[in-house]
């Protein structure tokens, strides 16, 4: 069963009192700036001579509403079931939407100023450069820069347009109720967001099957209202994206990170290029679980048999603290600090967010959430999400505020480094055979889990917002037949795509933080390539610099700084070809084992 919330001993939760000390001092600051907020607006009009004060009121401002809602929705994140802290949340909400339409006048202001009377300004002091490269961006996006009156009322509408991922959320967390499922044997097991995975990785095909059936069917009950609120999350991102005069919703999202859209385009025609390596790895576990008909629930589960995945935390954290050690002693240094200096939140509970993530504010330490579970799979999540801490770590502690944060086309790369440097690892100091083959599976499967299936997503997404923008339907029967189709073309002829997978949509939050998830791809293939310098070249250095330069430079920028070019298909190609050693490594291990 799964523990309440008080019933986990503190030692394995998160510090949230490192932000505010507890919930009167959290209610102090907000209404403080509630009432603060709006004093932004002393600087309208804004001109060449208030601008430097201007921009910092704004990074005080930011800062202080930042630690508020993250204070606040850290804790209602951790039982969805608690009204106070839920409360409290959509009271940031608030705070948040209320910043946001403050401080609306300043983009347009800047816009409207003479540019080379605004670099004389920034050119006039340090305190006045550090400012550059955010001004410079402004004035990138000049033509989708709506005028103040317009900007503004669009702030007012935060909490309605982000409406649909909070409904979706408190759905997915709060509302969404499993069945129990049988195993072979007849013992109950209970079904939850964070035992889900751990159940389809069973040898237990009997449990497998019942508990892919029961957690999908969980989600076909509320078809209607899941497809209503996913439509209304593209519809969204389409409106916005029309009023602020982009080609289309895609271009919006993939332009506020200066990353063109041939990369998103690009990702998706070279991975579908090497679908047939996909189709080839499907057929080997079709035959190395000698089953006649492969389905969906099939495809977790460990095609190495009889191999032990118990990883309890404790010795978790002593494994990656060595698979880490190339990065560093002053990474490994503060990585173990956070392990056990309250970053992370490390259970699960009734109520907890499902998954997990990195997050936190400027100045304080970043938190993570997990649900661990003592698999090798929560170790590597572990690793995963350090990896994000680790990144935001460095940033905060290298740069100021108005570039402490990171974009998300490499907010997935320092998570995955740790990752590919924790397999490699692992497959170093494991002699076993069969457990160097499980191993190699493992790997195999963050390929079909991370480069391919999170491309299909983003073909989905690409899809889904394309019909929109084309004036077609977005409803359940839709949407299901867009997501089976690409299903079948990504898996290929050697599975059942079995009726439920067509509505694997409906359980995706990720989709409602829209042209996200090909992140990951493009993250993993970048990770790979990372990888490899960090343990074959001395590339460290450079790997650490990288992590240190939070936003201060364009995405694609500071990756070619750490040594990768992701406008070129090369990192996706060569990762590719690492994952065909891997297939030949493995139907090699079959041959031998069937002779």
């Amino acid at each position: 069963m799964i523990k309440n919330r008080n019933d986990i001993s503190d030692c394995f939760k998160w510090s949230v009192n490192d932000l505010f000390s507890n919930d009167e001092m959290w209610q102090t600051e907000f209404d403080e700036l509630s009432k603060k907020i709006n004093d932004i607006k002393n600087f309208n009009p804004l001109t060449e001579d208030n601008l430097i004060d201007c921009l910092k009121k704004q990074d005080e401002l930011g800062l202080r509403t930042e630690r508020v809602y993250v204070y606040a929705n850290l804790k209602a994140n951790e039982d969805s079931s608690n009204t106070f802290y839920q409360g409290m949340a959509s009271k940031s909400d608030t705070l948040i939407s209320e910043y946001s339409s403050a401080v609306s006048f300043i983009e347009p202001s800047i816009l409207k100023m003479d540019e080379n009377k605004i670099f004389e300004v920034l050119n006039s002091n340090t305190d006045a450069a550090v400012y550059k490269h955010m001004i410079k961006n402004i004035l990138r996006t000049k033509e989708h820069i709506l005028p103040h009156e317009q900007e503004e009322i669009i702030s007012r509408f935060y909490e309605v347009s982000s409406a649909p991922e909070n409904i979706y959320s408190m759905l997915n967390n709060a509302d969404l109720v499993f069945k129990d499922v049988k195993a072979s044997d007849g013992k109950v097991y209970n079904i939850t967001h964070g035992k889900y995975i751990s159940l389809l990785e069973s040898q237990d095909r009997v449990l497998r099957k019942n508990a892919f059936e029961s957690y999908y069917d969980s989600f076909y009950k509320l078809k209607n209202s899941i497809s209503s609120i996913y439509a209304a999350s593209v519809k969204n991102d389409v409106a916005i994206s029309k009023i602020k005069k982009y080609n289309s919703s895609l271009e919006a999202s993939l332009f506020s990170v200066n990353v063109d859209k041939e990369v998103y385009i690009n990702l998706i025609d070279t991975v579908n290029r090497y679908l047939p390596l996909m189709h080839r790895y499907i057929k080997l576990r079709k035959k190395m679980l000698s089953v006649d008909e492969l389905h969906m629930y099939d495809l977790y589960t460990p095609i190495i048999k009889d191999t032990n995945t118990y990883m309890d935390f404790e010795n978790a954290k002593k494994t990656v603290l060595c698979a880490i050690k190339p990065l560093g002693e002053d990474y490994s240094y503060e990585f173990e600090k956070g392990l056990n200096e309250g970053w992370i939140d490390v259970y699960e509970n009734k109520g907890k967010r499902s998954g997990a993530y990195a997050w936190g504010a400027y100045g304080t330490h970043p938190f993570v959430s997990l649900n661990y579970d003592n698999t090798i799979n929560s170790m590597f999540t572990l690793a995963h999400e350090m990896g994000h801490a680790m990144h935001s770590f460095y940033t905060w502690k290298n740069q100021p505020y108005v570039y402490g944060d990171y974009t998300i086309f490499v907010a997935e790369v320092a998570s995955t480094v740790n990752e590919a440097l924790l397999m490699e690892y692992l497959l170093k100091t494991t002699n076993d055979e069969d457990k160097k083959m499980y191993l190699i599976n493992y790997f195999m499967e963050q390929f079909r889990g991370t480069l391919f299936r999170q491309t299909m997503f983003a073909e989905f997404e690409m899809k889904t917002h394309e019909m929109c923008e084309n004036a077609q339907p977005l409803n359940f029967d839709s949407l299901c037949e867009i997501y089976g189709n690409l299903n079948k073309k990504y898996y290929g002829d050697e599975i059942i795509n079995d009726k439920q997978i067509n509505w694997e949509w409906a359980r995706i939050p990720h989709f409602y933080n829209s042209f996200y998830v090909y992140q990951y791809a493009t993250g993993y293939s970048a990770a790979i390539a990372l990888s490899k310098k960090i343990l074959e070249d001395n590339g460290a250095e450079n790997y650490i610099k990288f992590l240190k330069s939070g936003s201060s430079d364009y995405s694609i920028n500071l990756l070619k700084l750490a040594g990768v070019d992701m406008s070129s298909p090369a990192p996706v190609e060569n990762a590719m070809k690492v994952f065909e050693k891997l297939i030949e490594q493995m139907e090699n291990y079959f041959e031998r084992m069937n002779k």
